[in-house]
């Protein structure tokens, strides 16, 4: 199997960090459901499983997990499980996870095979690259939008910019929980 067929997220396979520094910086809405903004330290890992077929399509996927701490803490706040995956004959990129907070994320864009930054994007009610949400979550914090960019800065990092639109219950705005980080290949 060779790694060009997995296209634009061929340079991910692996494992990476972002060093041993809290780099990551996350605004999420805190207790009250106000503004937090904190730093984290982070694990990622893509393991490429092959080619997936859905009868004459043909997909590249890589299982993906990542995991999250904030600053001075040793329980992980954030943890997701999915796969990215590469759509070569429609040049799509798409990213399937799951949150265990009970949200689920089909998130997808164009790309071209040889791109080093792309981005994908999942709105609420999209029968495509949509979200699902818990029944708690979808009258409190209704995320309406999510969308991903993905950047390789060099062989051996690239750097990521994510951001969730959330619609909390009783507030007029739009609340963007934003993340994003330097990630880092071990080596």
């Amino acid at each position: 199997m060779s790694n060009e067929e997995y296209g634009p997220l061929a340079f991910l396979i692996g494992c990476w960090d972002n060093g041993s520094e809290c780099s990551g910086e996350n605004r999420a809405p805190d207790p009250d459901r106000n503004v937090e903004n904190t730093k984290f330290k982070q694990e990622m890992t893509f393991e490429p499983i092959g080619d997936v077929a859905n009868h004459e399509q043909v997909l590249f996927a890589l299982r993906y997990k990542t995991m999250a701490w904030e600053e001075g803490s040793t329980d992980p706040f954030h943890e997701e499980v999915g796969y990215w995956i590469w759509d070569s004959q429609d040049k799509q990129v798409l990213k399937s996870f799951i949150v265990p907070r009970g949200i689920s994320v089909n998130a997808g864009g164009t790309s071209s095979s040889d791109a080093k930054k792309f981005k994908v994007e999942a709105k609420l009610g999209s029968e495509t690259y949509g979200i699902c949400s818990n029944k708690f979550l979808d009258e409190e914090f209704k995320s309406v939008s999510y969308e991903i960019e993905i950047a390789q800065i060099d062989e051996n990092s690239f750097s990521y910019d994510e951001d969730t639109q959330i619609k909390i219950k009783n507030q007029n705005d739009i609340f963007h929980h934003t993340e994003k980080n330097v990630m880092r290949r071990l080596l």
